[in-house]
């Protein structure tokens, strides 16, 4: 027969916990302080995109470059540039919500004057009708504009429940903004970057709040403190369930 427990005596207690208890132990904790973590990193990074955002509000904005080695080095950064919008390849961002009102993101390409070259430029959320599947009718200014914007790189961790066919065909409403998606969809040249176009440009765009709420990252941290708090009360219920008082043996 194994062994199921371990015993040791000290000071009158008695501990004696069992081998599942700890393997528990050993699972949960670690998984609980892992997902702990991933919070905090969470809090972390938002908390750094705002940085980078106010940072960016206190600075003039740099001409948009021509070439670029790592579009890393410009992102959160403001830029200004010109061009005309290509409204036939805009494509509404879902599941965006503002003053708890769902809506959409309006992304539109921009022909950059003098080049090739498009990039999206996220012109900022409008509401979404009763209905969900009817789409709002998006108004956009002809002829060349100057604008500024925040630049800034979508995530390229993509989940999304649609298969290959469904994203092989051509939709005005995405769930996620996939970059090589959709640069895959257009006979464009469309640059890996979004502008998020600045509050106060005048250039076609809808409501653009784009600082982060603070309550966000407060959550985050929230969840983190949340994980810490189970990993050490696993480990003080592990205690509890495994000491004793010692039994007193008469002389």
């Amino acid at each position: 027969m194994g062994m199921t427990q371990m015993q040791f005596r000290l000071a009158g207690f008695s501990f004696q916990p069992t081998w599942l208890g700890f393997l528990i132990l050993l699972v949960c904790v670690p998984i609980f302080i892992k997902l702990g973590l991933w919070q905090l990193n969470k809090a972390h990074l938002k908390q750094e995109i705002q940085t980078s955002y106010n940072t960016a509000q206190d600075h003039m904005a740099q001409n948009f470059p021509q070439y670029v080695d790592s579009w890393d080095d410009w992102n959160y950064k403001k830029v200004k540039l010109s061009g005309h919008y290509e409204t036939q390849y805009q494509i509404l961002l879902d599941n965006q919500v503002e003053q708890r009102q769902g809506g959409f993101h309006v992304i539109t390409p921009l022909k950059i004057e003098g080049r090739d070259d498009y990039v999206l430029i996220n012109r900022g959320w409008v509401a979404g009708a009763d209905n969900h599947t009817v789409t709002p009718n998006i108004q956009t200014p002809a002829g060349k504009l100057e604008l500024i914007g925040l630049v800034w790189q979508p995530s390229k961790k993509i989940f999304t429940l649609e298969n290959d066919v469904q994203k092989a065909l051509w939709q005005t409403v995405w769930q996620h903004l996939d970059m090589q998606r959709y640069q895959a969809s257009v006979p464009i040249n469309v640059l890996p970057v979004v502008i998020k176009l600045d509050a106060t440009s005048d250039a076609g765009g809808f409501v653009r709040n784009w600082q982060l709420p603070a309550e966000k990252i407060a959550t985050h941290i929230g969840y983190a403190y949340q994980w810490f708090g189970f990993a050490i009360a696993s480990i003080l219920i592990f205690l509890y369930t495994s000491t004793s008082r010692s039994e007193v043996k008469p002389d």
